[in-house]
């Protein structure tokens, strides 16, 4: 896992202005964050939870550069005394999560924060920057797992995310989805994923005849040939990958098989599969790519397409068709009172909290209640978990493949109805403790007595 440091001005600079009013107005009581999505993009009616890992390790570096101080300096927007009171600022506080992995719905919080105001507000942008982007993608990625199982994926989208570090982090929570690996190298170093590759259109064009492209790959890769077929005909390709098959079978090697990645896939793969079989190579396999997420994946094989396994990139990496969360950090409550915020279409809820899912005999996710971090809630699981205590991780950060299979486990027993890649579908069942609805019910109604002039009776 890469560390990641000196990034304390990775934030808005809202953050900073608010920080020096505290700062001046000596405001440094406990002050309770929580991270939630509000509502659900179309055709999505779940998420699955990533980036947590990113956020522990900035949390524990946290510190401004004297370089950092320089530039604030130079701004000539804060007094003196505050940056000298950064200088010093470190993230001392407690974090409760949901692991990595698990999945989570709307208005849940998926992360809590309790730190003296100015470091939970000052952490705010990093927080909402690290996770949304990779639970956004772990759960694209988990739809189009969900499109083609039992077929295995690829993440081919580092060309064309947003970024660098949008590519790194694109693989990393496309494996969290349930994806087998990637094709970006600097990412199979860092976390340790498995690369995947083959060869590009380029590579065919450079050579005089097609075959001698292939022949060539399968001298230098014996024992990993996959042959990209579609650079002039998909179907003479396929013949010829065949004919350089039978010629490593010959010498005791197999050809691992051919990569369609243009046309009319579900037809063409069933034409490749019987050139492949009349040649005898029974054990080749297809490999698919060429603008694929959940749904083409989907049509592909509800088609009789006759693919193995999908490279999924540019609409994946991008979370094409749902770009952003409506993620929200929100301030519920500070120096021992429960605040919330009564916006319409915005409102909070207030207090440390806790998720308890519930689940059938069989297993099978039944429902979830948001409540009171105290709460004794009978039968339920406590989802959100203490990961960090004044600054410092306080439990074992599982390997990603550890995650992974805490995802797929978990995702196996969420009902399909919830799974679905078209709209209108149905919202897994999401309620508040009674203890929370009636402190909810109290502060609102005192808010609104305090700042709006309304009173009940």
């Amino acid at each position: 896992m890469d560390k990641i440091k000196n990034l304390a001005l990775l934030i808005d600079l809202y953050e900073l202005t608010m920080a020096a009013a505290y700062y001046e107005h000596s405001m440094y009581e406990p002050a309770t964050f929580s991270l939630f999505i509000r509502n659900y993009p179309p055709s999505r009616r779940y998420f699955v939870s990533a980036g947590l890992a990113d956020v522990l390790d900035y949390l524990e570096g946290f510190k401004f550069s004297a370089d950092d101080l320089e530039y604030l300096e130079k701004k000539k927007l804060f007094n003196p005394k505050f940056l000298s009171y950064l200088e010093k600022l470190r993230f001392k506080g407690d974090v409760y999560a949901l692991p990595e992995g698990r999945l989570f719905f709307a208005n849940e919080p998926l992360l809590e924060v309790t730190a003296s105001l100015i470091e939970a507000q000052m952490v705010e942008t990093f927080i909402i920057n690290a996770i949304n982007l990779q639970a956004l993608i772990a759960t694209k990625a988990s739809r189009c797992v969900h499109a083609a199982w039992p077929k295995k994926l690829v993440d081919f989208s580092l060309r064309r995310t947003h970024g660098i570090d949008a590519g790194l982090k694109v693989a990393r929570a496309s494996f969290i989805g349930g994806f087998i690996g990637t094709s970006n190298v600097l990412a199979g170093k860092i976390y340790g994923l498995p690369i995947f590759g083959t060869m590009a259109h380029s590579y065919i064009s450079s050579f005089k005849k097609e075959i001698d492209a292939f022949r060539a790959f399968a001298q230098t890769f014996p024992e990993n040939t996959i042959l990209l077929v579609d650079t002039y005909d998909t179907l003479s390709g396929a013949a010829k990958a065949s004919e350089v098959g039978r010629e490593m079978q010959q010498r005791g090697e197999k050809l691992k098989g051919v990569r369609l990645d243009s046309g009319n896939m579900a037809l063409l793969s069933k034409r490749v599969r019987k050139i492949l079989q009349k040649a005898g190579l029974q054990e080749a396999t297809i490999f698919a790519s060429g603008g694929f997420d959940e749904y083409k994946i989907h049509k592909v094989l509800q088609e009789g397409g006759d693919v193995d396994s999908f490279g999924v990139g540019t609409k994946m990496g991008v979370s094409a068709d749902a770009p952003y969360f409506d993620m929200a950090y929100k301030l519920v409550e500070y120096a021992g009172r429960p605040l919330m915020k009564l916006s319409p279409g915005k409102m909070t809820l207030v207090g440390e909290k806790q998720i308890f899912r519930f689940t059938n005999s069989k297993g099978k996710l039944e429902r979830d209640a948001i409540g009171l971090r105290d709460d004794n809630i009978k039968r339920g699981e406590s989802l959100l978990m203490k990961v960090m205590e004044k600054g410092k991780t306080v439990v074992r950060m599982p390997s990603l493949p550890e995650i992974q299979k805490i995802f797929l486990d978990e995702f196996s027993r969420l009902d399909d109805k919830y799974k679905s890649l078209k709209g209108g579908m149905e919202e897994y069942p999401v309620h508040l403790s009674p203890r929370l609805e009636r402190l909810q019910a109290q502060v609102m109604d005192k808010l609104k007595e305090n700042e709006l002039g309304e009173s009940r009776g």
